[in-house]
């Protein structure tokens, strides 16, 4: 007897399809369907939110000024040694260049602005040297010209600025964030001791946003605990409260604190009152100003996140442990606690990523030392209109927060397999 092996026929629909290939269909129309849904929401995100972030990074190592304006001056010292002055050749295009130049005087300008940026007078040599061109007779030597012109062009360091401005992307702008520049051999060095802001700028960033995250941890961990164990009636009074900074402006509240903390403001003239200080305390235009300021405006976004996480652990955990001979505190650390961890974290890197990017409160209530990055993004794009720094300070702020994410993203994802 000879086995057999009888196979069933597929499933046909009516029209004689087989069903699995229907079903596939089917399911790939409800996708596509889904992705027309969404669609708006994409767009709306990419050119809201991706593009302004691509165009930034890309400014920050945008580098358009001087190449257009000096084209055969950057191929002229393609070959040049960098040590010491370059060939008549490269004189001879540089005077060609800035001639030609003075049909955009805009343009130069704007050549000359960045060419200052490496060195400082560099923007009064180009403009002396364009307005002296072309010459009355062409001379016989332009090297000697343009020297005896102004001795700076026989200085090898302003042609060292032109060589590293001879693409039209530079780490300039990044280096100078970082307080580094490259110097006259193409190595990245420290920057001059005078030039050498930004580092302090991002630690004193960092650190007033990290005293004002523990700050708001340590008030707002047990007021979110308070809201998540008191009855519905009280917790909804109390969350009123906690919600009412999100009801103000910002702006208004900057400047209710400065009413309140002057010299001759309600709390100096209370504590004078009761006699506990005999002159006023300096609580504005300082540091202390700007930590009471922001505690205050940031508070709630420390305690929401905290509270929703506490609302949803159940009290039997505690009420288990107690009755098994865990002491009330204990049981706190042990069970309660490490249950809250996800809350915690995200309200601390809210928190965090917030105060790196605050500008008004610091600019109102601060000092000129307690100045944040957002200042000088702020600086460099209203009055300078340096565009390079300030996207290149943009940059690295997102970096951090990129950076913090990521590590919020793996210590809550430890900490929930460690739960699990």
């Amino acid at each position: 007897m000879t086995d057999t092996t009888l196979s069933a026929p597929p499933l046909l629909t009516v029209d004689g399809t087989p069903l699995k290939t229907r079903l596939r269909h089917i399911e790939r129309l409800n996708q596509f369907k889904s992705l027309l849904l969404i669609l708006p929401l994409i767009a709306f995100l990419v050119l809201t939110f991706l593009a302004p972030i691509a165009a930034m990074l890309v400014r920050s190592v945008d580098n358009p000024e001087v190449a257009p304006v000096l084209p055969k001056t950057v191929a002229a010292i393609q070959q040049w040694n960098k040590k010491s002055l370059p060939g008549e050749e490269a004189y001879a295009a540089l005077a060609s260049d800035l001639t030609a130049a003075k049909e955009d005087p805009s343009q130069l300008a704007e050549a000359a602005k960045r060419l200052n940026m490496e060195i400082p007078g560099f923007r009064s040599l180009v403009q002396k040297t364009a307005r002296n061109l072309p010459m009355e007779t062409e001379p016989e030597s332009y090297k000697t010209a343009l020297v005896e012109l102004d001795e700076r062009w026989g200085d090898p360091a302003y042609w060292h600025a032109i060589e590293r401005n001879a693409s039209t992307s530079t780490p300039f702008y990044l280096l100078s964030s970082l307080d580094m520049s490259v110097n006259d051999e193409g190595e990245i060095a420290k920057a001059e001791p005078d030039k050498a802001i930004y580092l302090e700028v991002f630690a004193r960033t960092f650190w007033i946003s990290a005293v004002v995250t523990v700050v708001c941890l340590f008030l707002g961990f047990p007021l979110a605990y308070l809201l998540a164990t008191l009855p519905t009636r009280q917790s909804n009074l109390l969350m009123i409260l906690v919600l009412l900074p999100f009801w103000t402006s910002v702006l208004v509240r900057v400047a209710a604190w400065i009413v309140l903390l002057q010299s001759g403001g309600l709390i100096n003239g209370a504590l004078e009152t009761v006699g506990l200080i005999d002159e006023p305390l300096e609580l504005v235009f300082n540091r202390t100003g700007v930590y009471i300021s922001m505690v205050h405006i940031l508070l709630p976004y420390m305690i929401l996140p905290i509270y929703s996480v506490m609302k949803g652990i159940s009290p039997s955990y505690m009420r288990a442990a107690i009755s098994l001979g865990c002491h009330p505190i204990r049981s706190f650390w042990k069970v309660y606690f490490p249950q809250c961890i996800a809350g915690v974290a995200a309200g601390a890197l809210l928190v965090f990523i917030l105060c790196i990017g605050y500008y008004i409160t610091p600019a109102l209530l601060g000092g000129p030392k307690d100045q944040m990055v957002s200042y000088f993004v702020a600086f460099y794009t209203n009055t300078t209109i340096n565009w390079g720094m300030a996207t290149a300070l943009g940059a690295l702020l997102l970096l951090a927060t990129v950076v913090l994410y990521a590590i919020y993203n793996r210590l809550v994802g430890a900490n929930n397999l460690k739960l699990g």
